[in-house]
């Protein structure tokens, strides 16, 4: 039996996709309006961008412009490249300062003021495009010591707005096309005693090493000598890595029960190759490199044909927020009386002067981050479980801001204000049914299918589930629907129903009916309670872990219903000249955050 030894990395195929790099976004820096500090001419600007460390909270240089002279509406050549995480808040500082040496040191110039925002806020504004305001703030920091310099001294005015930024995030190519292509294959070598074969094939790219990585199998197609497998797409990138003339070898196998495949031989090729579609030149003799030694008349054990060959720019997430797709967040409040009575230091609900409580908490993770791809901020806020006033009628959908009309506060200071109000006058009670706001949800998901909204359901609830196939029923039919739930148990209550309803494992269905998507993602709160108390590192955790399925899940219905990103609004017009940059006084550009 001939099989190669790298034939154990089949089982190691579905890791492929966890190798893939992340999103890389490329910042562009104007400015309009700076202050002008030069007495014979005008400001000479360079911007410093710097980004905060996620444990220690520690700004550190990440990068900085070229500097213009003589110019107070500078549009910045140098871009930032980094990293783009949609579940994580990522801080972002820019610095912006007059040079007047040749001096890398930043407090040998003048600071001429900053600004702060997450690059959430910039990449989730109109056609990803942020202004803001800068300002001299109480002190700027010295790049090469990291200690404060009081803004004063630079002749700024704590406070004062001294012009405007303008910042603009465009996500990088990186070979975001993806391949589609078929295969059949002629007269292969039979290898089964009582049959033909049941071949299927194999494909790798090489490494720069010499190795080969892989990166697709078909499926098997049974009893056959002259199979024609399925058409299958395959991201560029994972193929070659962007390189069109770096080898793909193919092999191909005869599937066995047990395992022990047999090798029927290999051939090799490239994107480019491949890249011409059916022709002469993509007819593949596949060899086993064993016969041919052995065999003096050996001509090949078979041919493998292209049969079709196409390629298109895979959609991603950005390219949506770009076009102005805008995430719609809901939350709803479990008031069900097992959390315990609000008054008492021993519930859930109890609102402590000193610190958040853990729904309070649960819910500022979230909304901070998610709040950037939501234009108006405005964001209904749901209870459940709770008798209401004034005839004390149980409710499983009520506004948490007491307006059946409009449940939507503006911002999540809203939210929590809504919420604290509501536990003044609403009365814990029973039992806990999720499918009344998941079903609320959904309605306004089903009103918009255009692509322009996605709707994110926030459910945060300390209990065990008590209509679980209702709610299975709502989840299976919102699975078609632009939307996305997320679910963060808080309390110490077994959650073993929520674990059903997260689809990471197997995909929930009601009737048997499947559901279309894995749309839930849920989380326990006591895995992110930091034993130091520190909730802020535990708490940017928490965002990252049930968020981080929402990018995927968004791109899945948009595609699933064909529906393409719309152009990005067009730029605001044209900039004033300027004068020529002049090289910057600093290390060249870090590529990673």
């Amino acid at each position: 039996m001939e099989q190669p030894e790298d034939m154990a990395s089949l089982s190691e195929f579905d890791s492929l996709a966890g190798s893939i790099p992340a999103t890389k976004v490329e910042i562009t820096v104007s400015c309009r309006n700076l202050l002008d500090k030069d007495m014979f001419s005008k400001s000479d600007p360079l911007c410093v961008m710097y980004t905060q460390g996620m444990e220690n909270k520690q700004w550190r240089e990440f990068g900085r412009t070229e500097v213009i002279d003589n110019t107070l509406n500078p549009d910045f050549v140098r871009k930032f490249i980094v990293d783009y995480f949609f579940e994580e808040k990522q801080n972002l500082r820019f610095d912006l300062y007059d040079v007047d040496s040749k001096s890398p040191d930043l407090s040998k110039h003048d600071f001429l003021g900053q600004a702060f925002c997450t690059l959430g806020e910039i990449v989730g504004s109109p056609g990803s495009r942020l202004e803001k305001p800068l300002t001299i703030g109480a002190f700027s920091l010295n790049s090469r010591t990291g200690k404060p310099i009081p803004a004063v001294s630079n002749g700024g005015v704590p406070g004062k707005k001294c012009g405007t930024i303008i910042l603009s995030a465009e996500e990088l190519s990186n070979c975001r096309d993806v391949a589609t292509m078929q295969f059949c294959a002629n007269k292969l070598d039979k290898k089964d005693f009582f049959g033909k074969s049941d071949p299927f094939l194999v494909f790798y790219r090489s490494n720069e090493d010499g190795t080969f990585t892989i990166c697709h199998k078909t499926e098997v197609m049974k009893n056959t000598l002259n199979p024609v497998w399925q058409t299958f797409s395959i991201p560029v990138r994972a193929l070659c890595n962007g390189d069109y003339d770096r080898t793909i070898k193919v092999e191909v196998y005869d599937w066995d029960r047990d395992g022990s495949h047999d090798f029927i031989g290999e051939f090799t090729t490239s994107y480019r190759e491949l890249a011409r579609g059916q022709s002469q030149f993509n007819i593949y003799e596949v060899v086993n490199p064993k016969k041919k030694m052995k065999k003096k008349k050996y001509v090949n054990s078979g041919t493998v044909t292209l049969l079709s060959f196409a390629v298109e720019s895979e959609c991603t997430f950005l390219d949506y927020i770009k076009g102005g797709t805008q995430i719609n967040f809901t939350v709803a409040i479990d008031f069900t009386a097992s959390n315990g009575n609000p008054s008492q230091s021993t519930s859930l609900h109890y609102m402590s002067p000193y610190q958040l409580n853990a729904y309070a908490l649960a819910l500022t993770a979230v909304g901070e981050i998610i709040q950037h791809y939501d234009s108006d901020k405005m964001f209904p806020a749901l209870g459940f479980g709770a008798k209401l006033p004034p005839d004390g009628r149980v409710s499983h959908e009520f506004p948490l801001n007491g307006n059946q009309e409009n449940p939507s506060c503006c911002g999540i200071d809203g939210i929590l204000e809504a919420y604290h109000r509501s536990l003044r006058t609403v009365q814990l009670y029973g039992p806990t049914n999720f499918a009344p706001v998941v079903t609320h949800v959904a309605r306004n998901a089903a009103a918009v299918q255009d692509g322009s909204l996605y709707s994110v359901l926030l459910i945060i609830t300390d209990g065990v589930i008590s209509d679980m196939a209702q709610t299975k029923e709502a989840i299976v039919n919102a699975a078609k629907l632009p939307m996305s739930i997320i679910i963060i148990g808080v309390g110490q209550a077994e959650f073993d129903a929520m674990v059903e309803l997260d689809g990471d494992d197997v995909r929930i269905s009601s009737r048997g009916k499947l559901a279309e998507r894995d749309i839930v993602q849920f989380v326990p709160f006591r895995d992110y309670v930091d034993r130091t108390g520190n909730h802020v590192l535990s708490m940017a955790r928490l965002a990252r872990d049930v968020l981080a399925e929402i990018p995927d899940q968004l791109v899945s219905y948009m595609k699933a219903q064909g529906i393409r990103p719309r152009p990005p609004p067009a730029a605001p017009t044209q900039s004033p000249p300027q004068s020529p940059a002049r090289t910057p006084p600093a290390s060249p550009l870090h590529t990673h955050m």
